[in-house]
């Protein structure tokens, strides 16, 4: 099986900065995409965030220039650096992706969440 963990959330002020981390393990051949969720109270969850394997990552509207996905292929890790952050950020974030397992069969994963709180 796969597992997808994530961690960094916490509580921040206006402007403040974090950094959340996903790493994935068990039975996998390759990472195909990384992506970056994020569902806020009364809100429909969001992709904030997306790359494809050696890609140009995309972001959305609400968080470029602000948002950074990044990550290290080798060990299946990838990072979402906040910058700026402001009160309409917080929600739970996601982390989710596209697994080839080494069986040969591609399913989306995702984490438990991490919660993000920014206060003004």
């Amino acid at each position: 099986q796969v597992q997808l963990v994530e961690f960094g959330g916490g509580l921040v002020q206006a402007g403040g900065s974090l950094r959340l981390s996903c790493i994935a393990s068990g039975s996998i051949f390759s990472v195909n995409v990384m992506r970056w969720y994020r569902e806020a109270p009364g809100k429909q969850r969001e992709m904030v965030a997306e790359m494809l394997s050696g890609a140009v990552p995309e972001y959305a509207e609400s968080v470029k220039g602000r948002f950074t996905i990044s990550s290290e292929n080798v060990k299946n890790t990838w990072f979402l650096q906040m910058n700026g952050l402001k009160p309409e950020d917080t929600a739970v974030y996601y982390c989710n992706a596209d697994v080839t397992r080494k069986n040969y069969l591609r399913s989306i994963y995702w984490g438990q969440g991490t919660q993000v709180s920014v206060s003004s």
